[in-house]
């Protein structure tokens, strides 16, 4: 897999400074250029770089003002500010850095400086944004963790409740996981988890669907814009293909498979306010019955959806 390249803003009014750092850089990064204040800052909110390389003295307002402008901007509050200016007086320097600039270059350039510098910098932001991303993933699976599920479904319950649409909620549970730990082992019990996850998140690959590890052996889709048929009917397509994967498991007091079970809900159709609790319980309430009418099954609240298997 081909690695992206980062992208590099540089922000000065003289394009002879632009040149230089972008023949200096542009073998390595994708170069932006801006050559005032107000244009630094709309290519900054809308390309969002890795990095700006900021002139102070600009035709419009300061570099000083684009860098306030960036931190107080929730959007690009995130991407490191080097200034880059002639200006070389030690309270400059203070004031940039006071302002959240992590570096300050002297013009004119010593180009084998700029490019060792900038490459540590870039080479942080990637460990920090690798960083970022794996408190968000579950380490063993690879997919969404609780954590992040929390995030989306907040998010998802406000943007329903403002927009008068539905949310549903998926809750799937493997049957009889402790069971299978017990008798081939917990490493393998991982492998399941894995194989299991990758299954969930191929059914529910829509762009804005999640799938997420709820705990244990517990999994969790979130649909927006679905109703409960819909999430129903994707919950049975989960099911038959954790079925079909055909995974021994001669500890089960249903099947010689593995299994799962699941409880299907979602908010209401008036696009009403709901509470976002107890959603959830909802949706955990009809896994629990799923369990109760035998397992490996899909139990939902509007459409009672009881299909249990007997083998």
């Amino acid at each position: 897999m081909v690695e992206r390249r980062a992208t590099i803003l540089i922000v000065d009014d003289e394009r002879t400074n632009i040149q230089i750092l972008d023949n200096a850089l542009g073998n390595e990064y994708n170069i932006l250029a801006a050559m005032s204040g107000e244009q630094a800052i709309a290519v900054a909110v809308e390309s969002l770089p890795c990095l700006i390389l900021l002139d102070i003295i600009l035709p419009d307002i300061s570099g000083y003002d684009v860098c306030k402008a960036l931190k107080s901007n929730k959007l690009t509050k995130h991407i490191p500010v080097i200034f880059v200016t002639a200006q070389s007086l030690p309270e400059d320097e203070l004031k940039g850095l006071e302002l959240g600039a992590i570096d300050y270059f002297r013009k004119p350039f010593l180009v084998p400086l700029i490019k060792v510098r900038v490459r540590n910098q870039i080479e942080l932001v990637q460990k920090t944004a690798a960083l970022e991303q794996l408190a968000w993933i579950d380490g063993l699976t690879g997919i969404s963790n609780r954590r992040s599920f929390d995030k989306r479904y907040f998010e998802a319950c406000k943007y329903a409740i403002r927009n008068k649409r539905r949310i549903c909620l998926i809750i799937l549970d493997i049957d009889f996981f402790k069971q299978y730990n017990d008798h081939y082992g917990h490493a393998q019990g991982d492998v399941v988890l894995q194989q299991v996850a990758r299954a969930i998140d191929q059914v529910a690959s829509r762009p804005l669907d999640l799938v997420a590890r709820y705990g244990g052996e517990e999994f969790v889709i979130l649909l927006t814009d679905s109703s409960e048929k819909e999430g129903a009917l994707l919950a049975e397509k989960v099911r038959e293909k954790i079925e079909a994967l055909a995974i021994p498991h001669i500890k089960s007091k249903i099947h010689r498979v593995l299994t799962i079970s699941i409880g299907v809900t979602s908010s209401s159709n008036d696009g009403c306010s709901f509470d976002t609790k107890a959603l959830l319980e909802t949706a955990d309430a009809c896994l629990y019955e799923a369990k109760a009418m035998g397992r490996n099954t899909v139990v939902s609240t509007d459409f009672k959806e009881k299909t249990p298997r007997s083998f």
